[in-house]
């Protein structure tokens, strides 16, 4: 009866929407201003300013003031490996330039163009950047790294 009920009130909410006359309690919650951002307009920071020119660089797109859920861009001007880290809430990988190797637990994962992870909060993962990459990630809250052994070094750049 009870599943019967939700089916009942799924296709009367998809009615009054078809329709245009939501009732007030089952409307949508309005969010902040829609945002839309060229890739020519972002801001890039330098990730590890001590390598200099070769370092990785971050474009923060958008953090939710309630939740501090990021998006993000990250680029590389060089191959680079990015050593073993973590972040404190859950994040997702989504190449669009370039194809990654990301690795976690012993298995190791190549991504191109369009390929995605999700990485859960805390796992211990590390990933082989390619010249002229573009990753676009999100996470879950507030964007942070902890490095397990260190941060890259120029070490970890190919030139």
């Amino acid at each position: 009866m009870r599943n019967h009920l939700r089916g009942v009130r799924a296709m009367l909410i998809g009615l009054w929407m078809a329709i245009g006359t939501v009732p007030a309690a089952q409307a949508p919650t309005p969010q902040a201003q829609p945002m839309f951002l060229k890739l020519e307009e972002v801001k890039w920071d330098k990730i590890l300013p001590d390598l200099g020119e070769f370092s990785p660089e971050i474009a923060i797109l958008r953090v939710d003031h309630k939740t501090q859920a990021t998006q993000l861009l990250i680029r590389t001007p060089k191959r680079i490996h990015v050593r073993k880290h973590w972040h404190s809430a859950n994040e997702t990988h989504t190449m669009i330039i370039g194809k990654a190797i990301l690795e976690c637990e012993g298995k190791r994962v190549e991504l191109g163009p369009g390929g995605f992870n999700y990485m859960p909060a805390r796992m211990v993962h590390e990933a082989w950047l390619p010249e002229g990459s573009l990753t676009f990630i999100t996470v879950d809250g507030a964007w942070d790294v902890n490095w397990v052994e260190g941060a890259p070094t120029a070490a970890d750049i190919s030139k």
